[in-house]
């Protein structure tokens, strides 16, 4: 935790979800993973909230909320981890929070999506073994004053710490 950073209604509603929830039978993601993800969609002003895997030499959606008017991703979907902006931020090819993410786009940084983007963060979920398990991720359309990369790594790291040893470490 940031020294600096002071944790708010939503930050405890956050660690309860992926703290204090009994379902440690599942392999994969904690069953809050949803309602994580909406709480910090909501909470930050995004339009899409999601959790990758990297695993394989892809990228694979596996938790996303998007705004209702915006329901471009879904669980599932699969790219090459070249391709993906997450995989450019776990190397630090891109920074984890982009204010403004239309002049990395303009300059070949980030690959052109094909719809616009604004503010971008991503953070990776690493395992207790220091392996990615993939990447904790949000962006907007537009440039969001509220962009808060402290509680996207806050975030992070407790879904990290959930997540069965070791699950799609390559």
């Amino acid at each position: 935790m940031y020294l600096d950073y002071e944790p708010d209604d939503v930050d405890v509603k956050i660690c309860e979800l992926l703290v204090a929830t009994s379902d440690a039978a599942d392999p994969e993601l904690p069953s809050a993973v949803p309602e994580v993800l909406k709480l910090l969609r909501t909470r930050l002003g995004m339009d899409v909230a999601f959790v990758s895997q990297i695993a394989d030499g892809r990228r694979t959606f596996k938790a996303v909320d998007c705004a209702a008017d915006f329901p471009l991703l879904q669980v599932g979907m699969s790219d090459p981890v070249e391709e993906s902006w997450c995989q450019r931020v776990v190397e630090g090819r891109l920074p984890e929070l982009m204010a403004d993410a239309a002049p990395y786009i303009a300059a070949g940084q980030a690959p052109d999506p094909g719809f616009p983007i604004g503010t971008h963060l991503s953070t990776p979920v690493r395992l207790s073994s220091g392996a990615v398990y993939g990447t904790l991720c949000c962006f907007s359309r537009g440039v969001c004053a509220d962009a808060d990369i402290d509680r996207l790594r806050y975030t992070a790291r407790l879904l990290a710490a959930r997540l069965a040893p070791g699950a799609g470490a390559p």
